[in-house]
C-alpha cells in the first residue's frame, strides 16, 4: 500500500508572528520557516507504517514556493519519505484549491491512505482533509490519535469533545493527525545526507489544470491585543463585588 501525505511549509511555531505596516498579512521576509508540525506526525505514522509492513512507499507532497524542496521535502525524505512532489507556486492557495490539487495527484499515484496534519498552523483552516475526501468520496478519520491498518481496512481513534472514538474505515482512505498520534523522529545529518539523492517531481499548478483562483479576501489583519494586568484585591468580600461587576457572579 502507498501512503500519500500532504505538507505545508510554514512560519516556525517558534518565531513570533510580525504583521505587515499596511495590515495585510504577516510578515515571512527573513523569517525562519519549517513544516507544519502536524504534517511532521503524519509524516511519522506514514513511516512507522511502512516499518511495520503495513506500507510499502511513502510519498509526500507540498504546493508553494521552489524553496521547498531544500528544506521541508528534504526534511520529510529524512524521515522516511522515498519521494517527494513539488507543486510550485508562489502564490497563496486557498484550503479547497489545495484539497482539488492533492485530489488530482491521488488520481495520479492512487495511494491506499492519505495521512496529513488535522490544520496548519499558520491559518487554523481544518479544512483540506475534509474537503479531500469529499472530493475522492473516500471514508475519512480526523483528529487521529490512534491508527492502526489491518488488511484493507483501517481503525482510527480520534479525538472527541466526550472522549475518543474509534471508526473503522475501508481502504482508501483519509486520516488527519493530531499532536497525540505520535512523536516525530528528528531528521539526522546521516539521513538529510542520503534525501538529497531521493527524487523529486517538480510539477506546477497548470499541469493539474486546477483554478486556483481565490475565493476569499482579507480585509486586514491585525496583533491581538495585550493583556491587561492582574488586579490584587484585598478580601474574599472585594473580589466577589469585582466579579460581580464584570456579570461573572451573581
Amino acid at each position: 500500500m502507498k501512503v500519500l501525505v500532504p505538507v505545508k511549509r510554514v512560519l516556525d511555531y517558534n518565531v513570533k508572528p510580525r504583521v505587515k505596516a499596511d495590515g495585510t498579512g504577516v510578515d515571512l521576509a527573513n523569517v525562519k520557516m519549517s513544516m507544519n508540525p502536524f504534517d511532521e506526525i503524519a509524516i511519522e505514522e506514514a513511516v512507522r507504517l511502512k516499518e511495520k509492513g503495513a506500507a510499502s512507499e511513502v510519498v509526500v507532497v507540498t504546493i508553494g514556493v521552489p524553496k521547498a524542496e531544500t528544506d521541508i521535502l528534504l526534511t520529510a525524505r529524512a524521515m522516511g519519505a522515498d519521494r517527494a512532489i513539488l507543486i510550485a507556486t508562489d502564490d497563496e492557495v486557498e484550503p479547497l484549491a489545495v484539497a482539488k490539487l492533492l485530489a488530482k495527484v491521488a488520481q495520479e499515484e492512487q495511494p491506499g491512505l492519505i495521512i496529513l496534519g488535522k490544520q496548519a498552523i499558520d491559518d487554523d483552516a481544518n479544512q483540506t482533509g475534509q474537503m479531500l475526501a469529499a472530493l475522492l468520496g473516500w471514508a475519512q478519520g480526523t483528529f487521529a490519535s490512534k491508527v492502526e491498518v489491518n488488511g484493507e481496512r483501517v481503525s482510527v481513534t480520534r479525538e472527541v469533545d466526550g472522549g475518543l472514538e474509534t471508526v473503522d474505515l475501508k481502504l482508501p482512505a483519509i486520516v488527519t493527525t493530531d499532536l497525540r498520534l505520535n512523536e516525530p523522529r528528528y531528521a539526522t545529518l546521516p539521513n538529510i545526507m542520503k534525501a538529497k539523492s531521493k527524487p523529486v517531481a517538480k510539477k506546477t499548478i497548470a499541469d493539474y489544470g486546477v483554478d486556483v483562483a481565490p475565493r476569499l479576501k482579507t480585509l486586514k489583519v491585525v496583533e491581538p491585543g495585550k493583556r491587561q494586568a492582574g488586579v490584587k484585591v484585598g478580601s474574599v468580600d472585594e473580589l466577589v463585588e469585582r466579579l460581580k461587576g464584570l456579570g461573572v457572579a451573581k
